[in-house]
């Protein structure tokens, strides 16, 4: 490679473009929110959270770019039965009246920027993403792009399509690298956030990780008082960008915070006010 090949990039942008959660701690956590151009995946045994926190974002990409938001739509794929509908409805509203002053369209709907699709298997799931690039960002375009992709769950797709026998497991890998490497592609070509969310199984092994291999804090994860891990894997794992891990615990949050709201004035508040108010319920939420 000539050295000036190793400059060709130096104009281009170094940060990365961050979707606010609409929290400021975790947000302050995040850097910023969730990345663009890369895979975020939410691991969370099932009631902590998880679709909850993915319907909020579906919402918060609609912000202008200034407030966190995308200015975008959203394309919201789920895997598992009922879809939660009525939930994002009262999560609309609540969302209008606290961000009306951002959208001069009286009639605004946020709905009408939120695509939904049942994924019933893996194959299904493919097919969608060869199709997203319709509603793709393209230049001269007024329409609102899809700019941030949802998947809630990868895990009920694969935990029940696939045994764990050995010619299963290796099909099954192959899937997760297909999948992940077309979403991988279409993020980093458009700038999308990608946002998947998995489940948690029981964790067997040592401090030292899996069959002695230590992956991240995976030995130390707990929720609901259960030593868990995520589900699916390594293979899976290798697939992903960012992994953060939402636990539950009967403790209460009592952590004062201060931060400067939305109108430039500072406020303090309980963490879990933050939580109540933002309607994210969680009690810890850590980067894995």
């Amino acid at each position: 490679m000539k050295p000036s090949n190793l400059l060709d990039g130096q104009n281009k942008p170094i940060t990365t473009q961050k979707l606010t959660l609409r929290c400021p701690i975790l947000d302050r956590l995040l850097a910023g929110g969730i990345p663009c151009n890369s895979i975020t995946e939410l691991v969370a045994e099932s009631g902590s959270g998880k679709t909850q926190l993915c319907l909020q974002l579906l919402l918060n990409a609609q912000l202008p770019i200034s407030h966190g938001g995308l200015s975008s739509s959203s394309l919201y794929l789920y895997t598992e039965f009922p879809f939660p509908g009525r939930r994002l409805r009262q999560l609309s509203l609540s969302f209008l009246d606290s961000h009306s002053a951002h959208f001069n369209n009286s009639s605004y709907d946020p709905l009408d920027r939120v695509l939904v699709s049942a994924v019933p298997d893996a194959d299904h799931l493919f097919d969608v993403l060869q199709h997203l690039d319709y509603f793709l960002p393209r230049k001269n375009s007024t329409q609102w792009p899809v700019r941030l992709v949802v998947i809630d769950s990868i895990a009920a797709l694969f935990r029940s399509e696939f045994d764990n026998t050995p010619a299963d497991l290796r099909r099954r890998a192959s899937f997760f690298f297909k999948i992940s490497g077309w979403l991988r592609a279409l993020a980093e070509k458009f700038g999308l956030a990608v946002v998947i969310t998995n489940q948690v199984v029981d964790f067997v092994g040592t401090d030292g990780g899996v069959n002695g291999l230590r992956i991240g804090n995976l030995g130390r994860l707990y929720t609901s008082g259960r030593r868990v891990c995520p589900a699916l894997g390594l293979a899976w794992a290798n697939c992903i960008n960012t992994r953060l891990f939402l636990s539950r615990s009967d403790e209460i949050l009592g952590q004062r915070s201060e931060f400067v709201d939305e109108d430039g004035k500072n406020s303090t508040s309980l963490l879990s006010d933050v939580f109540e108010n933002d309607v994210l319920k969680m009690s810890s939420f850590s980067a894995v």
